[in-house]
């Protein structure tokens, strides 16, 4: 798992649409398993910081959305989608309409109809950001398990992320990104076993090396 992070306003979310293919880079190119990224791409998918499902739809709905355009027969899309939804613990809640559900739970829907079309990547927007501290932590550990469950075809994800904390909880590595134009300005590493604790004096000293990073540089006057 891979994070970005950097000030707001810095194009964060920006290069994760560009990675996903929404978006052409100036220069430059995006490539997949060898092959370049030219157009949104079933093996890809994103997840965004706003909690999207349709409120028309029920949660099996919903995931079964994200099969539709690989013309997959109703029952069979119907049985990945019940798959999916207890992947993401919310078995017996198939028939559940999002205003029914908590934000947690409706985070979870996305999650699943996103896993539910086989991607390779999963890139993140911020997909904590809207939910309490308690139900975010949670679904922090959960969506770990997940992405690295047998189940998936996931072989990466990509998280975007204010949330030191939370990146240093999750990522495996580190990008940051300041300046501006912005730049990579760092890397790190996250050589910690899990769980990791925010007590851990090695957690603490990563801490440390990303606010340093994210110190605001001076843009010089000409």
């Amino acid at each position: 798992m891979v994070a970005i992070v950097g000030p707001s306003g810095i194009g964060k979310s920006t290069l994760l649409r560009i990675l996903g293919g929404f978006l052409k880079p100036d220069q430059g190119k995006i490539m997949l398993m060898g092959s370049p990224v030219m157009e949104p791409t079933p093996e890809i998918a994103l997840i965004h910081q706003s909690i999207v499902t349709f409120p028309w739809m029920t949660a099996l709905d919903n995931v079964m959305l994200g099969l539709r355009a690989k013309r997959i027969p109703k029952k069979e899309a119907e049985k990945i989608a019940k798959r999916m939804l207890e992947l993401v613990g919310l078995q017996g809640f198939e028939n559940f309409y999002p205003k029914e559900m908590s934000g947690g739970m409706r985070q979870r829907v996305a999650i699943a109809r996103a896993l539910a079309a086989d991607p390779v990547v999963l890139l993140m927007d911020e997909p904590f950001s809207h939910l309490d501290e308690l139900t975010a932590e949670g679904l922090r550990q959960d969506i770990y398990q997940m992405l690295f469950s047998t189940d998936t075809t996931l072989k990466a994800a990509v998280l975007v992320s204010h949330n030191l904390n939370e990146v240093l909880e999750l990522a495996d590595v580190i990008y940051i990104l300041n300046g501006f134009p912005a730049t990579v300005v760092g890397k790190l590493d996250v050589d910690m076993p899990r769980p990791r604790s925010p007590k851990d004096p090695q957690f603490e000293s990563y801490l440390d090396s990303l606010y340093k990073y994210l110190t605001p540089i001076r843009v010089k006057k000409i």
